[in-house]
């Protein structure tokens, strides 16, 4: 089977042939349509210390396609069915996902991270990591909300436990996990802020639902602006995802009794923080990951019902993988960069 795979990190981004999985008795082998980049595939190609993986490694946790093959002991699916994958990767029997909380599996590991992942034409998954979507919903639009969507969604609503008529900051304003960040905090009935850094990826934000519009390229005072919006009491809760870079100016955003949620940090994960800010403003530091197999289940169906929306970026074929990595390294997408297999 065609795959776009790695050898070593930040080595040749391959396109080329791959042995084809073989599906155990409890998976499916799904054909693969769209998949979708995200800034993990990103930062596994590139490496951190103590990752180890098999190589060649094949990146990629979002997809959707339909099911070829279903191993003798599934249940739920049948040949034909149209799928998006869930990326959790989980052992379905530790306490954890006894309880339903997938994400906090004790041998959990992410699509495309920890395992192989969805540059493919063919993969086989156990049929838990599967959704059925309609039979007419477009695939990209599946595979670009799967990861984004289950994450932003877990993040405020689960974890952040946003409530209608709060204010939210997004800090940034054209990615994936933040532009559904905008989406979900106005469906959740939120006032949504969002600092961009510049007029284009804002213009998204705006498309988005953003009802603020901060361009930090010309407001140095970003978290002053935003602490003033909201009455000059500060908002409920700070989205911030960069880490190093912001973070301590979430802390100072944030008004009394306020939420900083994070699922990652693109500008580096160690900051010092000025704890005067913590117990002074009673605040709370909130990090997430991924979400349950019920809240996925859950969003998705919301985008199929197209309450949700993923913002696009552009589209490439899957043989052109290396550029859709570059151009999300470079930094200048304005939402979901997808993939087409054909």
């Amino acid at each position: 089977m065609k795959a776009v795979f790695f050898r070593e990190h930040g080595g040749e981004i391959k396109y080329g042939e791959l042995p084809a999985p073989i599906p155990a008795p409890t998976e499916v082998l799904v054909q693969l349509e769209v998949v979708s980049l995200n800034r993990t595939e990103l930062i596994t190609w590139e490496g951190w210390p103590g990752l180890k993986l098999e190589m060649p490694h094949v990146p990629g946790a979002d997809g959707a396609g339909h099911i070829v093959e279903v191993g003798s002991q599934v249940t739920q699916f049948a040949a034909g069915d149209r799928v998006v994958i869930n990326p959790n990767v989980f052992c379905g029997e530790c306490e954890y996902c006894v309880a339903g909380q997938e994400n906090l599996c004790t041998s959990w590991r992410l699509l495309g991270e920890h395992a192989a992942g969805t540059f493919r034409e063919l993969i086989a998954l156990p049929e838990r990591n599967l959704l059925k979507m309609p039979q007419e919903f477009d695939a990209a639009q599946a595979a670009a909300a799967a990861l984004v969507y289950l994450t932003a969604w877990h993040s405020l609503i689960t974890r952040g436990q946003l409530k209608p008529g709060e204010s939210v900051l997004v800090i940034g304003a054209s990615g994936g996990v933040n532009t559904a960040s905008i989406q979900i905090a106005k469906y959740a009935g939120a006032a949504v802020l969002v600092v961009g850094s510049n007029a284009d990826k804002l213009a998204v934000a705006e498309a988005a639902g953003a009802e603020v519009l901060i361009d930090r390229s010309k407001d140095e005072a970003w978290s002053k602006t935003a602490y003033r919006a909201d009455g000059r009491r500060g908002v409920n809760v700070v989205v911030d995802n960069v880490g190093a870079e912001t973070m301590p100016l979430s802390l100072r955003t944030a008004r009394k009794g306020g939420r900083i949620l994070t699922v990652g940090n693109t500008s580096g994960p160690k900051f010092e923080l000025d704890n005067r800010f913590l117990f002074g403003k009673h605040l709370s530091i909130i990090g997430s990951t991924m979400g349950t197999s019920k809240e996925f289940e859950t969003v998705m169906g919301l985008v199929f019902k197209g309450k949700l929306k993923p913002v696009m970026d552009r589209q490439y074929p899957l043989r052109d993988a290396a550029m859709a990595f570059e151009h999300m390294k470079a930094g200048n997408q304005m939402g979901k960069i997808t993939l087409t297999i054909a």
